[in-house]
């Protein structure tokens, strides 16, 4: 099945895909046949309806469309780390990505997040390289975290007066 990016870039297995939610970044794992393997943040959800990904705690790995999963939101193909890391081979990362469906993974939006998941699937132990890339990440989302808390706060104590 091809699934052609809008720009005409069309995912092949074990790509890293990124997509760009309203006030942060999902990411997920081509796997073939328009699927993706991806880590669910703790609301159970990566839809573009959901406000963005609470801090911590388990969530679900899905295979999912990818198209399902992008909805009208944008995206594109992103191997962040080629250029310091071998990938490892696509049989390697689809294999081990569709082992992981259906289990949990704890989730914590600085140390372990969706873009740590499919990072790890695709490169495998990068721990070290991720904390200068990611740390940016985690930063922003948890800033995001807390302006989303305020704004909720704040709505639901003009609501309550």
């Amino acid at each position: 099945m091809k699934l052609p990016h809008p720009n005409g870039d069309e995912p092949k297995p074990g790509d890293l895909i990124e997509i760009f939610r309203n006030v942060y970044e999902h990411w997920a794992v081509y796997v073939g046949d328009g699927y993706v393997v991806h880590l669910l943040g703790p609301d159970g959800e990566s839809s573009p309806n959901c406000t963005i990904n609470l801090p911590m705690g388990k969530n679900n790995i899905l295979k999912q469309k990818l198209l399902e999963v992008v909805s009208s939101d944008e995206w594109h193909i992103n191997n962040i780390l080629d250029q310091e890391k071998q990938p490892r081979p696509a049989h390697i990362i689809v294999d081990q990505a569709n082992k992981l469906v259906s289990t949990t993974r704890s989730y914590n939006v600085v140390d372990y997040n969706c873009e740590h998941f499919a990072t790890e699937l695709r490169y495998g132990d990068v721990e070290d390289a991720l904390k200068i890339g990611l740390g940016v990440t985690g930063v922003s989302l948890a800033l995001g975290v807390v302006i989303v808390a305020l704004l909720v706060w704040k709505t639901n104590r003009s609501t309550s007066n």
